[in-house]
């Protein structure tokens, strides 16, 4: 049953099963009977599904059965002409053209189904995504008729209105004077709120209800000259010939801010008649089923739309799926099978019962009726032109076709051919005793015998050893063969080396068994050096060993004496036909080299004995001995062997370093105590009245200064001052005095005069930068005038500030927050801006809110960070309140939250973001920034001034309870979630 893969003489379960016996001419090839995609007598012809493009073919099948419109599209003329050069391909140029062909090939093609990828591709629809089916259903509607009404055929130009279109009045009547004013509107379909109805009729009944205009709603009359109560309704004025009820199953859910499915029934006959709903009651309104469109699935985002439709011309139903067309039985509908696969839960109400020539259903969302004729049916032909298309695809079908039954034919030879070698070559195939064989690998074999996939010539490579024979380890991977079917697999397959009988090695064999006797010696000889050490060792007879060595020497003489066999397996190179990567080979070779040998842990750079006595132990003579067989090149230490005296210097030299840095550290910190601890530091925002000058320096310097004082034995002492980070090129500087006193402050640290002349005795100084004040005594002081050296470069400024500019503008997946405001005692409460605060604002009055010591969580830390700096003293207070650095990091409050967003994002998206954050819908939002209104919905971030660590304000408008306008809403604010016929949109 199956094969004993370490038993070389075992051929049996290597696939051969499928060889022996009689064997059915199918299994020969995995080509389906092209008759299979051939149409059967008086069956429709199916629709390809490009991905999730079932919508669109259930609309397509039905269309194509409304006989009135196939004929009007019939009559359309080509822009073509009527002949199309037969060495070309016909490339319909129009909407009307695609559904024309379409509907030639639905009606005569011999194909099982057909591709709808031209249609759907001019409609410029997204093939891997569901879109609204409804949506869909409107927007061709308007498409086709727009196109139509440019033909000269009255037929044709008039179809859609013929055929789809009716007329309602919104009726409002004044309850004081009974004035009527009466809006006549056309429909192509009526939509049906199915919420909390069971029967069709109601939700009719519901469409045309009487509606009371009172209160603030009261309607201006022109008669009374006044606003009155009123009552206002829906009037049916005519009806079209096809009339289509779009049942509202997809509704907006505010919860959640997406569109649900109703998975209610509803049921509906298949006789309606319309008149109790006419205005007018003198006509015939008596309307029979033709289609029922389902949307199986519990979620209005996924699922699966078929269409049941009634043939025009025989009275009975079909179920058109996609591919798969069935038959109803006996002229019925029948939705049964169809409401079983939905079942959304054990919880859902159960299907009410049915009474004849009715029907009920929860996946239902549009249902058609025409218009009941007493006339015979319309027989419908293809134009001339269309039928010669059509013939021409069926050639090529028929062309495909017979090459399919060649393909299948010369593959059923083949197959029989390789039958009758399989079945005499695997009765020579196992190896009697004493005579001739060969070893061939199992994975050859069973490609040999696969039937999909051709034998490649013969590879032994990978079972080689180094000696060029078989590897005593790879036996379980061959198998043994007489010598008979090995000649005939290499005459014709080719391929070697061949492994006969002088094929097994003989070295390997023995080589084995010597590395088996000394892992057998291994352990022993481990023992014996485990007592050793436990032995005192006295004089200088031992020797020095490194710990990390004696920890693991039993492994590593492990894997020396697996050496050879790894080397072996390498230098072939090749593992089941998988050829090493020489650069995984080489990467491979550097690891091993890098790995330390034994005994090489104690050994120094200069090739000498460490320093470290915490690294080495002094082991017996015999101890050493034993480990020498082992590792005969370990480098030996005698334990009066002296350290090396490179070493010894250059460890001195550290010390001697270390006691440098700690001396200049403890030097540059008494000197510069005041900038250390950040206090007594000057403001430019309010200058210090004892001095006319201050001098600056980087930040960055301070920083790394701080590092080195704080730990001067783990970081590099400072030695000098690099001010040309803060100019430009031409030697200028980069930054105004006003701009050094607000944003560009965290790039400066400002210098006492007193303060400088000892830096420049401490430091190497590249360019000195300093403020100098002059004002006229007696005068006042805000008055006073303030100069850098070197001067401003106006230039590179510009440049620094629209580079900082465009950076803020062209930022990807940056933060800004986002604070829902309730109301303003709330916004109050909160400490968080109002409508015409300024995000900078409002962060100061947070700032300021803060205890005093908290203002800054940046600021200056001591003891390594570990507890905050106090700020008690009196003079950091007079210098230090208005110019506190303050953090650039923004903190969230109450009511806000961070979203990730780019600049080049509408703000259509960034509302569908705050939607999900704050389930706010998006025509429930009203957004500012720094008292700005944003309102246009196609700009993009970046454009309405939206920088990273913005705060925007969000003011929830009040909900409403008309869920028909949210889901018309919906459709616009979430395309991606709707429908994405973008070239239904552009006509």
């Amino acid at each position: 049953r199956r094969n004993c893969r370490g038993n070389p003489n075992c051929l049996v379960g290597i696939g051969e099963h499928v060889w022996l016996g009689e064997i059915d001419e199918n299994s020969f090839h995995n080509i389906d009977d092209p008759n299979c995609e051939r149409r059967k007598k008086n069956a429709f012809v199916g629709l390809t599904n490009l991905g999730a493009t079932c919508y669109v073919n259930t609309f397509l099948q039905m269309w194509f059965l409304n006989l009135e419109l196939r004929q009007a599209l019939y009559l359309c003329p080509s822009t073509c002409g009527d002949s199309i050069p037969k060495d070309t391909d016909y490339e319909p140029q129009t909407i009307c053209e695609h559904l024309q062909y379409l509907f030639a090939l639905l009606q005569n093609s011999k194909r099982r189904y057909i591709d709808p990828s031209g249609f759907v591709k001019a409609l410029g629809l997204d093939t891997g995504q569901q879109q609204d089916a409804q949506e869909f259903s409107k927007l061709f509607m308007s498409l086709l008729e727009d196109t139509l009404s440019k033909q000269k055929n009255p037929d044709v130009r008039n179809i859609v209105q013929k055929q789809f279109c009716g007329e309602y009045a919104y009726v409002t009547v004044c309850n004081q004077c009974g004035r009527e004013s009466k809006l006549v509107s056309k429909f192509y379909e009526l939509e049906l709120n199915i919420q909390g109805h069971k029967q069709l009729t109601d939700c009719i009944t519901e469409f045309l209800k009487e509606e009371k205009l009172e209160g603030d709603n009261r309607y201006f009359c022109e008669t009374c000259q006044s606003k009155q109560n009123a009552t206002r309704k829906i009037r049916l004025l005519s009806l079209p010939c096809t009339l289509n009820l779009q049942l509202m199953r997809f509704v907006f859910d505010r919860q959640t801010g997406h569109k649900k499915k109703l998975n209610t029934y509803i049921g509906f006959s298949e006789l309606l008649d319309m008149e109790p709903f006419m205005e007018q009651k003198n006509g015939v309104y008596v309307y029979e089923l033709s289609a029922v469109l389902i949307h199986r699935g519990v979620s209005a985002y996924s699922g699966h739309y078929i269409a049941h439709v009634k043939d025009p011309q025989t009275g009975e139903w079909y179920k058109f799926n996609d591919e798969d067309i069935e038959k109803m039985e006996g002229k019925k509908l029948q939705l049964g099978i169809e409401e079983d696969l939905a079942e959304p839960s054990k919880s859902q109400t159960r299907k009410p019962k049915c009474g004849k020539g009715t029907h009920c259903s929860r996946n239902a969302y549009m249902l058609v009726y025409r218009l009941q004729a007493r006339e015979k049916s319309l027989t419908v032909e293809v134009p001339a032109f269309l039928q010669e298309l059509v013939e021409r695809d069926n050639c090529k079908f028929e062309e495909w076709c017979n090459e399919m039954a060649e393909m299948r034919k010369q593959s059923v030879a083949r197959g029989k051919i390789k039958h009758e070698e399989v079945k005499e070559l695997y009765q020579r195939l196992p190896a009697e005793a004493g005579s001739p064989y060969d070893f061939i690998s199992l994975e050859w074999l069973q490609k040999w015998l696969d039937e999909s996939t051709p034998p490649k010539p013969i590879d032994n490579t990978a079972c080689l050893c180094s000696h060029g024979k078989l590897h005593p380890d790879k036996i379980s991977l061959m198998k043994r063969i007489s010598e008979y079917v090995a000649d005939f697999f290499y005459r014709r397959y080719g391929g070697g080396p061949r492994l006969n009988v002088k094929a097994l090695c003989k070295d390997c064999v023995v080589e084995r068994c010597r590395i088996l006797r000394l892992k057998n010696q291994l352990n022993e000889d481990y023992k014996t050096v485990t007592n050793l050490l436990k032995m005192t060792v006295k004089g200088n007879d031992g020797f020095w060993v490194g710990k990390a060595s004696l920890r693991s020497w039993r492994q590593l003489a492990l894997e020396q004496l697996n050496e050879q066999d790894e080397d072996a397996e390498h230098s072939n190179g090749k593992m089941n036909g998988n050829v090493q990567n020489k650069d995984e080979s080489n990467e491979e070779k550097r690891e091993e080299e890098e790995e330390l040998n034994f005994n090489e842990d104690i050994v120094c750079p200069h090739g000498d004995l460490c320093i470290s006595e915490n690294e080495r132990r002094v082991v017996s003579k015999e101890a050493w001995e034993k480990l020498k067989q082992y590792f005969p090149k370990a480098p030996e230490f005698p334990n009066n062997k002296e350290c090396c005296s490179q070493c010894k210097i250059l460890e001195r030299e550290g010390e001697e370093n270390e006691a440098l840095h700690k001396m200049m550290a403890s030097e540059q910190k008494t000197s510069l105590q005041n900038l250390f601890h950040d206090k007594c530091r000057p403001c430019l925002g309010s200058w210090p009245q004892e001095t006319d000058e201050l001098y600056i320096v980087s930040q960055f310097f301070v920083e790394e200064w701080r590092k080195f004082v704080r730990r001067p034995t783990r970081c590099s002492p400072v030695s000098s001052i690099a001010n040309s980070v803060l100019l430009c090129p031409h030697g200028g500087l980069m930054f105004t005095f006003a701009s050094m006193t607000k944003e560009d402050s965290k790039h400066i640290a400002l210098i006492w005069p007193n303060e400088w002349e000892r830096i420049q005795k401490l430091f190497v100084v590249d360019h000195v930068i300093k403020i100098t004040r002059t004002q006229v005594a007696g005068a006042d002081p805000e008055s006073a005038h303030y100069a850098s050296e070197p001067q401003l470069c106006p230039e590179c400024r510009e440049g620094l500030l629209c580079q900082q500019q465009r950076d803020l503008r062209e930022y990807t997946q940056a933060t800004i927050y986002i604070h829902k405001v309730v109301d303003n005692k709330k916004v109050m409460k909160d400490a968080a801006p109002e409508l015409n605060v300024s995000s900078s604002e409002a962060e100061e009055e947070r700032e300021e809110n803060k205890p005093e010591g908290e203002q800054d969580p940046d600021f200056n830390q001591a003891n390594g960070g570990t507890k905050r700096q106090k700020l008690s003293h009196q003079s950091y207070i007079t210098y230090q309140k208005q110019g506190i650095r303050r953090s650039t990091r923004h903190r969230k409050v109450r009511g806000e939250k961070a979203l990730l967003v780019s600049a080049n994002q509408t703000l259509k998206e960034l509302k569908i973001q705050i939607m999900h954050a704050f389930s706010v819908a998006p025509f429930d939002q009203n957004l500012s920034l720094d008292g700005k209104i944003l309102s246009d919905d196609t700009a993009t971030l970046g454009s309405l001034g939206v920088i990273p660590e913005s705060v925007i304000l969000l003011k929830a408008d009040e909900p409403i309870a008309d869920y028909a306008a949210m889901d018309d809403v919906m459709q616009v604010c979430m395309p991606e979630e709707g429908f994405k016929g973008t070239g239904l949109l552009g006509h």
